[in-house]
């Protein structure tokens, strides 16, 4: 995510490396290359200078005090101006109808249809309520087939009227449902186009009239710079939506959007989702995103993650075992599998500090745990209880079951014990305490 201007943006800092005051002449090469990096990053100039011209006023005269060089002080004043830019603070639903109406609305392609299931499995999961989906995308049958599907994996009903061409009408009858079967949040996937048309703009407008939701959500393709800037104002000046949802952050976006589309509609960024799966959305916050931009990392958010997934019960039982040391192969795929919910792996190791310039050009493919998962499934049930009974001829059964070369078994029942051990001396070290981690089992690079 934004790695290039991330990397632009430390190279501008690095111009004051060595200085012991920033002042207006060593400052003026450095807010050049900030205002530089943020027009390739497809942020409109004017935005950009701007910008940087705050960051200079905020900058000149800045005294540095001991243990914090130039180069930090800089930084800091850039996220501080970076968070503000986009919104200063997160903004929540407002969730308080009965039921509460949220119109998803944008551009076919941008994502609508895979963030109203996240949404819908978000409010389920985190928030506690009990929502409803509606198919009111009367053009497209894949858009209704595809929400009936995400609508099973989450377990989350979907309105949906086949034969009925009037999408006006469906939201309406949906709201009636959902009044009468208990539904507290309705959440309307609306029909896009690939450009903004009358026709669409219509309808979507004619829902809104309608059903007068509390809740107007703008999703946007991030990958589209600058003209994801543009349509949202669009759309903005049609629907006077109350938020936007960044989606395909995790993608080749350049950042552009995420930093500039607050200023320019003056609407909140609310969600920003990345990936394909139901688990893969997160609350914007300004400052965290700032941070992430500047190659800080994200810890907050990565802890946040992990809280989400990490049953306290089942944690608890998993440090019994620890300390008795019985920790043993399904222990082990179950931590894979709740790491693997937090979303995609090169995201997350980006949020820890440092690690994300570390693993810039190394490919870590969501599918890096198949290997480790092939194996695993290819022992018996009593060989996952019982690791110390896999010898050799069971290795090589579990190598050709896995489709692994027996060095591959090897290594990884290797691995798999200096982590035993390690827990070991953490729990004897701590007293015991169990962290997600799995040293030794960092995915594999392609």
């Amino acid at each position: 995510m934004f790695e290039n201007l991330s990397e632009r943006l430390d190279s501008a800092f690095k111009q004051l490396k060595g200085e012991g005051r920033i002042n207006e002449i060593n400052i003026a090469t450095t807010v050049k290359e900030i205002r530089r990096a943020l027009v390739d990053a497809d942020v409109n100039y004017k935005i950009a200078k701007e910008f940087t011209d705050k960051v200079k006023e905020k900058a000149v005269g800045e005294k540095v005090i001991t243990s914090v060089s130039p180069g930090q002080l800089m930084v800091k004043i850039v996220k501080d101006e970076l968070a503000a830019l986009m919104g200063g603070k997160e903004e929540e639903l407002n969730l308080t109808g009965k039921p509460t109406v949220i119109l998803i609305a944008g551009l076919q392609g941008s994502g609508k249809t895979t963030f109203s299931g996240k949404l819908a499995n978000f409010l389920k999961s985190k928030k506690g309520k009990n929502p409803l989906l509606v198919a009111a995308d009367i053009y497209r049958p894949a858009a209704m087939e595809q929400l009936r599907v995400l609508g099973e994996q989450i377990k989350v009903p979907v309105h949906i009227e086949a034969d009925n061409k009037d999408a006006v009408s469906i939201a309406q009858n949906a709201i009636a449902y959902a009044k009468q079967n208990n539904h507290g949040i309705v959440i309307i996937d609306t029909a896009g186009r690939l450009a903004i048309d009358e026709v669409m703009m219509n309808e979507v407008a004619n829902i809104k009239t309608a059903v007068s939701p509390h809740e107007i959500l703008f999703v946007v393709d991030s990958m589209t710079g600058q003209d994801a800037v543009n349509t949202a104002k669009a759309f903005n000046d049609r629907l006077d939506f109350t938020g936007v949802v960044l989606t395909k952050l995790d993608g080749d976006t350049r950042g552009g959007a995420a930093i500039t589309i607050k200023y320019t509609v003056d609407k909140p960024i609310k969600f920003v989702s990345m990936g394909e799966k139901m688990e893969a959305l997160d609350v914007f916050y300004p400052e965290r995103m700032a941070q992430r931009i500047l190659g800080m990392g994200d810890i907050t958010t990565l802890v946040e993650r992990a809280q989400a997934q990490f049953d306290e019960v089942q944690a608890k039982k998993l440090e019994k075992k620890i300390r008795a040391n019985k920790f043993d192969f399904d222990d082990f795929k179950e931590q894979l599998n709740q790491i693997k919910k937090m979303g995609n792996i090169k995201d997350l190791l980006a949020m820890i500090p440092g690690v994300g310039k570390a693993i810039k050009e190394i490919d870590i493919s969501d599918d890096a745990f198949k290997g480790i998962e092939a194996m695993i499934n290819s022992m018996t049930p009593y060989e996952r209880k019982n690791p110390e009974v896999i010898d050799g001829s069971r290795r090589k059964r579990i190598a050709k079951g896995s489709g692994k070369d027996v060095n591959d078994v090897n290594a990884f029942m290797k691995q798999f014990e200096q982590m035993k051990q390690m827990m070991g001396m953490m729990n004897k070290m701590k007293g015991g305490g169990m962290g997600m981690g799995m040293p030794g089992m960092m995915p594999g690079r392609r």
